[in-house]
Order: C-alpha cells, then sequence, then structure tokens
C-alpha cells in the first residue's frame, strides 16, 4: 500500500514525540488505526493532509460549537493579534469575558482565567480544601478531570480508552484523599458521606459523564450531591469544562437546575483556543491569592488571544433558538443512528443532550462507568474505520463523546446517519 501523506507524517512525529501524538486521546491504537493529520477546517468539515475531508463530530473535542473558522471567531483572533500574543499583564479582556461568563452560569460570582480544563479542576480542588480546612476529595468513577495527581483516579477519557487503572507517577500518600464512587448511585454516595462527612473538602463532578461517552445524570442524583454537600459543609464543584455552554446557553448547571459552589470551565470559552476558568461564591473565590491565602497561578492566564475567541463565541451563544436547534440536530443524529443499528440486528444504546452524544454497542441502558464498560469495543473499532471510510470523522474511541456543532446542517446529519446504516449493514454479515 502507498503511504499516505498522514502515515509518513505519523512516522516522523513517532521519533520525536511519545507515540507521535500530544495527547493519548489523538493516537488511535483502541480503533487498529493510525491517526490522520488534519491540515484545515471549514464549518463541519476537516481535510487531511491528504486531500480528504470529513464531517467532523468532534469539534476539536467540544469547543467548537460553532464549526471550524466561524468568520467572527478569526476576525476576532486577528485584531487581537495585531496587539500581541501576550502579555503577563492585565488585559480588558479578561474583564469582558469573565462578565459574560458570570452572565450566563449560575453559580459565578467571580471567575478566574486559566489555561486548560486541567488547571481549572486542580485548582478548584485546591480551593476547596483551602477554603474547608479539609483534604478528602470524592469523585465519581469515569468521569475525568484532567490529569492532576489527585484526580486520576477511577477516571474516564484517555484512561479508559487505553485500559489504564491508574497511573505511575501518582503516589499512593496522593489518591490515598480521592474516594471514587460510581456515577449515579445515590445510596453509596450518601453512605460515604455520612462516614466521612467532617473530612470531604468537596464533591467534584462532571453533571454529564462526557469522558465515557455521554451519560446523563438520573433524576435526583445531582439534587443529592447539592444537598448532602450543604448538609455536611462541603464544597460542590460541577465540572463543566465539556458541558459549559454545550448542552444549555446556562450550561448544565442551568439546565438541570442545580446549582454548584464552584464551577470548572474550558473549551468553548476559548473558541479554540487553548483556555480554562474556575469560578463561584464570591465568598469561597476571594480566599484565592492575591486576596486570600490559596496559591495559584499562570503565565499565560487570560491572555489576549484565548480570550478574544471566547468573546466571539459566547455572544453568538445567547438564545434560546440557538440550542433548540442544536439539540434537535443531536436528537436526529443520534436517533437515526440508533434506528440503523437496530434495523441491523445490532445492540446499541444511545444518549444525548444539547449538542453531545454518546453511542454504546451495548444491550443495557448506560448509566455509570461499569455500563459503558459492557460496550463492544472491537465492533466499536470496525465501526469506526467504515465511518471514516465514507467521511464521517468520530472520536477514535467508544468511551469518548460525540459534539454537533450549528454549523452542520440538516444533510450532514442525513449523511452521518446514511453511513451508519451502510456501515451496520456490511458489519452484521
Amino acid at each position: 500500500m502507498t503511504p499516505t501523506n498522514s502515515s509518513r507524517l505519523f512516522e516522523k512525529a513517532k521519533r520525536l514525540i511519545p507515540g507521535g501524538v500530544n495527547s493519548p486521546v489523538r493516537a488511535c491504537g483502541s480503533v487498529n488505526r493510525d491517526p490522520l493529520f488534519i491540515k484545515r477546517g471549514s464549518g463541519p468539515r476537516i481535510f487531511d493532509e491528504d486531500g480528504n475531508a470529513y464531517i467532523d463530530f468532534v469539534g476539536s473535542w467540544g469547543p467548537l460549537i460553532l464549526g471550524h473558522g466561524d468568520s467572527a471567531v478569526v476576525n476576532d483572533i486577528i485584531d487581537v493579534l495585531r496587539r500581541g500574543t501576550s502579555f503577563g499583564a492585565p488585559v480588558d479582556l479578561e474583564i469582558d469575558l469573565a462578565e459574560l461568563i458570570i452572565e450566563a452560569v449560575p453559580s459565578v460570582e467571580m471567575v478566574r482565567m486559566v489555561n486548560s480544563g486541567t488547571e481549572a479542576a486542580m485548582s478548584a480542588v485546591r480551593l476547596a480544601r483551602g477554603y474547608t480546612k479539609r483534604d478528602l476529595v470524592v469523585k465519581f468513577d469515569g468521569c475525568y478531570h484532567g490529569h492532576a495527581d489527585t484526580l486520576l483516579v477511577g477516571a474516564g477519557s484517555g484512561v479508559a480508552t487505553l485500559n489504564i487503572p491508574g497511573s505511575p507517577g501518582v503516589p499512593d500518600d496522593v489518591t490515598k484523599n480521592t474516594l471514587s464512587l460510581p456515577y449515579n448511585d445515590i445510596q453509596q454516595f450518601n453512605e460515604v458521606m455520612d462516614k466521612y462527612k467532617d473530612r470531604i473538602a468537596c464533591v467534584i463532578v462532571e453533571p454529564v459523564a462526557g469522558n465515557i461517552g455521554c451519560i446523563l445524570p438520573r433524576p435526583g442524583f445531582l439534587e443529592a450531591l447539592r444537598q448532602k454537600t450543604e448538609e455536611c459543609g462541603s464544597v460542590l464543584i460541577f465540572d463543566e469544562v465539556m458541558t459549559g455552554f454545550r448542552v444549555h446557553k446556562n450550561s448544565a448547571q442551568g439546565y438541570f437546575n442545580v446549582i454548584p459552589d464552584l464551577t470548572c470551565l474550558g473549551k468553548i470559552i476559548g473558541g479554540g483556543m487553548p483556555v480554562g476558568a474556575f469560578g463561584g461564591k464570591k465568598e469561597i473565590m476571594e480566599c484565592l491569592a492575591p486576596v486570600g491565602d490559596v496559591y495559584q497561578a499562570g503565565t499565560l492566564s487570560g491572555n489576549p488571544v484565548a480570550m478574544a475567541a471566547g468573546i466571539a463565541t459566547l455572544k453568538q451563544l445567547k438564545s434560546d433558538s440557538f440550542y433548540e436547534s442544536l439539540s434537535e440536530k443531536t436528537k436526529n443524529l443520534t436517533n437515526g443512528i440508533k434506528t440503523a443499528a437496530l434495523e441491523s440486528g445490532i445492540r446499541v444504546c444511545a444518549n444525548h443532550i444539547g449538542g453531545m452524544f454518546g453511542i454504546y454497542f451495548t444491550d443495557i441502558n448506560v448509566y455509570n462507568f461499569e455500563d459503558a464498560k459492557t460496550s463492544d469495543t472491537d465492533f466499536f473499532a470496525k465501526y469506526y474505520g467504515k465511518m471514516l471510510s465514507h467521511g464521517i470523522y468520530l472520536a477514535p474511541s467508544q468511551f469518548e463523546a460525540g459534539f454537533v456543532s450549528s454549523a452542520h446542517t440538516d444533510a450532514d446529519i442525513q449523511a452521518a446517519i446514511n453511513a451508519a446504516d451502510a456501515s451496520f449493514k456490511v458489519l452484521k454479515k
């Protein structure tokens, strides 16, 4: 077989970069392929180094809710670049983005910009510990909050895809203060909270578990977290790095009407540029240096390029109609794929909310990480390859969410459904 430009680049990358990728989720070993190298994107499509076009349902892992190369975002980035890339000093754009976040996210009275979702989550946990003067952290199996030592326990995303139980290099003395529980299990959560209530600094959760596909909270689950943390004097943290502005104009907390104490954000608030943020109650946020004693810092935090991209994005996400349209597209996509699978006799569970979805090849409803692990990953690998051959670009893992953007047309959605139908008809044989 003649080497492609992507394959040649990957061979070169493997000599210079561990595994040839700068994030494990980009590796395609779990689907028995080498990754494509992407040259450019436009609207709902990406184009690889060999000129092949794909309808993209990854969207840079969630940030590109407006699609690739949105003109308002790109133009504002260009305008800011003429001012400079970074100053390590305050700029007006930090204030503008902070105002947009505080206006939209119910829990956020003050916000601190950082550079990634990992930074946001690790900083929020440190702040919660400093505020409560407690050490224990409760998280949930399969929820991924970045690769900080404290939170790399029972994690999803690439950790789940590569079947890594934790990570070498993370000392037991660090993880002993982290308790990981089954997602959606109210009884076990209440039991643990009652047992350790005077020691638990915070409970951190993805309100929709998006790093093991897409798992919605069962009715009452988020409400139980809110009630019990209030009873125990613990800080409730919603990790909305993925769900923030993805499922609702007021994020998941607005959708479910459950308000945490702290919120972590990323992805969409940077419009495709590296960014993160954490915010919440003023009383808690003012424990941060330089006002308080909890230290957190970042050289490139609030850099003008990321701020401009975020502002240009969030300004377009204020209407209910935007999310109604996005949700309708996502529902049509997942329902169409599910119908096609069932018609071919293929077992499937399809979840969706707002502009995110998860397809599981299993015959049970998926409510937690253990349920997700019943999925047929070998079948997913074959499905991934067939969809790619039909020009549909998906995340190369059974345990990653998919994303729909406003740039996807009804024709794009139908093309993906048709591709799934054709793939299933071949794979069922």
